[in-house]
């Protein structure tokens, strides 16, 4: 989690204040503000699946909208069907996802860089028409409705019902996260995104890496789109589609590559602008467009660099007051 850059004491407390503001939420909050909540919880997920391969692993992949979509068609599909417990219905997912992300990681040890985009760009296109056509599973262009999921005699009928199960999924995940990134794989991942040859030299097997990473980033995407069948009950293709990559991306980009709490902010930063703009579809393209550009010009290292450069300063203060 790059913990460097910031006291263990400042996280926790940036956790625990988080965590205060989560639990007492419900008891507060309209149904309006609990949906947009699960909705940050949701994009938190996707944010830090894509991290996963972009920022740790330097892998720019252009499909986790593709696979967001399918671990919802996928719950979806199980819940409407056989109405299992929703666990069931979004680990159906994410072992559908992961195991096309396996096949997308294969493509990743032959390209790279802007052949590696174009690639997972086009492997996301061919997803959005097949759930667009595939009619049996999707219900084609009328949108995909979906009955409530289930847990035991537990419905999950409104944004309140699934409150509490999706902030759980997404802290596990995000526990999950930090957790790969100080394991030993989290350092291969880095290493990677380095130098394949350095990397190489240093015993890590790249290939494997690679696909493990393009394999953990579809999984997470995965269980994002089974979050989202938790408090959604309905879905349609077009929200799916590279417009949905290009918000994913500029979260991570935004909040900082290679950073899990740059990560997380950009998805709550940008979670919000999205609700903002969503009256104004046709400019959402180019307003996240033009802030990529900006950033990628002036700030690289995204809104996490703020805060170091910040602390850095504090830092240096004293010792330039000593002299």
């Amino acid at each position: 989690m790059s913990m460097q850059t910031t006291s263990p004491w400042l996280d926790r407390g940036v956790l625990l204040a988080m965590a205060a503001v989560l639990a007492v939420l419900p008891f507060a909050a309209s149904g309006y503000v609990l949906y947009v909540v699960n909705l940050l919880m949701v994009f938190s997920v996707l944010a830090l699946g894509m991290h996963l391969v972009i920022g740790e692993t330097g892998q720019f992949a252009l499909s986790h909208a593709a696979f967001f979509g399918i671990g919802i068609y996928s719950a979806g599909f199980f819940t409407n069907q056989w109405q299992p417990p929703f666990v069931v219905s979004i680990l159906a997912g994410v072992v559908l996802a992961a195991a096309l992300g396996w096949v997308i990681g294969l493509l990743a040890l032959r390209m790279r860089d802007i052949y590696l985009a174009l690639a997972t760009f086009a492997f996301g296109e061919a997803m959005q028409w097949v759930f667009l056509n595939w009619e049996q599973v999707t219900n084609g262009s009328n949108g995909l409705q979906m009955k409530p999921a289930a847990l035991g005699g537990l419905r999950l009928m409104n944004d309140l019902q699934a409150y509490p199960f999706v902030v759980a999924i997404a802290a596990l995940m995000l526990w999950l996260t930090v957790a790969l990134s100080r394991s030993r794989l989290g350092s291969s991942f880095r290493a990677v995104r380095e130098s394949d040859v350095a990397a190489i030299a240093m015993g890590v097997n790249t290939r494997a890496v690679k696909v493990t990473a393009f394999v953990l980033s579809a999984a997470f995407a995965g269980v994002a789109g089974g979050m989202y069948t938790l408090f959604t009950s309905f879905i349609h293709p077009e929200s799916l589609g590279f417009q949905t990559t290009i918000l994913i991306l500029t979260m991570v980009v935004v909040g900082g590559l290679g950073s899990v709490r740059g990560a997380v902010a950009g998805a709550i930063v940008f979670g919000l602008a999205s609700e903002l703009l969503r009256q104004a579809p046709s400019y959402q393209e180019i307003i996240y467009g033009g802030i990529l550009m900006l950033f990628m010009m002036f700030l690289p290292k995204g809104m996490a660099s703020l805060f170091a450069a910040r602390k850095a300063t504090r830092r240096a203060a004293p010792a330039g007051g000593a002299r």
